[in-house]
């Protein structure tokens, strides 16, 4: 067994040199509600994020001399969000150890997925486990804020309902669905989509509650499950989103016998998704008018409403068809993907919820 595997299952007390294909999962907002704003500029928001299996994945090989290095992620700046959070935690836990990092993007930039901020968060995960410093996930989480609104949310590791600027977190039992997500090939900025004039900003305060009873409401009917056995297979990405644990209850499975219960799941997915709209959704459309044209084509092909995802640029709808069924007329230039999501972080178990006791 590698070094890689003993400590990824806390068997070891060697240190660590690698830990390889280590995934950064994308996220979705089921809604994005704008309540307010704040004196200092910063936006109050209530949303509910969900984890779902398009990755990016991240290497990390252990360095001696302090130093923090990153190839890979063509475009991004030399001190991107994946640097940042490795400084922040050497310097913060004062580690004598540095790190060389290659991450390979997969997630499209300014999609509103929140790739940046899940490779921000698989950093800090990951390096509290290589340098063996066995910090808690609030001390993680508290990190993580510094760096960007979404980090936290992915230290956390659960389905979350989120209030204040995205970091007040709840965890969630959602349904495992299947969703067909599309990128137009083009970003949007987060600052600028939130100064937009045309930005709601006022949108009454709903309830995690509320959203529980109308979820379930929405869920009634007996949904068949998928429970997904076996350990955790290590080595990429892939096969660690693959092999997380069984749905919850009374939540739809990843995958159903026949195109009868898709169908039905997709619909009850549809009755699920009508709590709430994205607030930012009209300010992205009008900054760019391309994803009009997103939101008709995948109404067309999910025959549903189309949602963005945070601040945009990428959309999505419950997908109707099998996970190898992805339509065939995706516009060029745009990243189209059935995805699966998920019901919990791949690393949730890669940072303790509090201090182990000295016995």
């Amino acid at each position: 067994m590698s070094g890689v595997v003993r400590g990824f299952l806390g068997a070891s007390p060697a240190p660590l040199r690698e830990l390889l294909g280590v995934p950064a999962p994308a996220k979705l907002n089921w809604f994005l509600h704008v309540t307010g704003r704040r004196d200092d500029g910063l936006h109050e928001l209530q949303t509910v994020f969900q984890f779902i299996d398009w990755c990016d994945e991240i290497d990390f090989e252990l360095r001696d001399d302090g130093g923090i290095s990153r190839e890979g992620g063509e475009g991004l700046p030399d001190d991107d969000l994946c640097v940042r959070a490795a400084r922040a935690l050497r310097d913060f836990a004062g580690c004598r150890f540095g790190v060389h990092m290659r991450l390979r993007k997969h997630i499209p930039a300014q999609a509103g997925l929140g790739g940046g901020s899940s490779d921000a968060a698989s950093v800090l995960l990951a390096l509290n486990r290589l340098w063996g410093l066995g910090l808690r996930r609030s001390q993680l989480q508290a990190l993580g804020e510094g760096l960007g609104a979404d980090v936290p949310v992915f230290v956390f590791g659960r389905n979350a309902f989120a209030e204040g600027v995205g970091t007040r977190l709840r965890e969630l039992e959602l349904p495992r669905w299947r969703v067909l997500v599309a990128w137009p090939g083009a970003g949007l900025s987060t600052a600028q989509v939130f100064g937009s004039p045309a930005l709601t900003r006022d949108t009454p305060a709903c309830t995690m509650e509320g959203f529980c009873k109308s979820l379930k409401r929405a869920l009634a009917e007996n949904v068949p499950e998928d429970h997904v056995q076996g350990d955790h297979v290590r080595g990429n990405a892939q096969a660690y989103v693959q092999n997380l644990g069984a749905a919850g209850p009374g939540s739809p499975g990843s995958d159903f016998a026949s195109s009868g219960s898709r169908l039905a799941s997709a619909s009850r997915m549809i009755r699920a998704l009508d709590f709430g709209v994205n607030d930012l959704q009209r300010a992205a459309s009008q900054q760019l008018p391309l994803l009009q044209d997103v939101k008709a084509w995948l109404e067309a092909r999910c025959g549903s409403v189309a949602r963005m995802s945070g601040s945009g640029s990428a959309m999505f709808a419950p997908w109707p068809g099998s996970a190898d069924e992805v339509p065939r007329d995706v516009p060029r230039s745009w990243s189209v993907r059935v995805c699966s999501a998920l019901n919990r972080h791949p690393l949730l178990d890669w940072a303790p919820e509090q201090v182990a006791s000295s016995q």
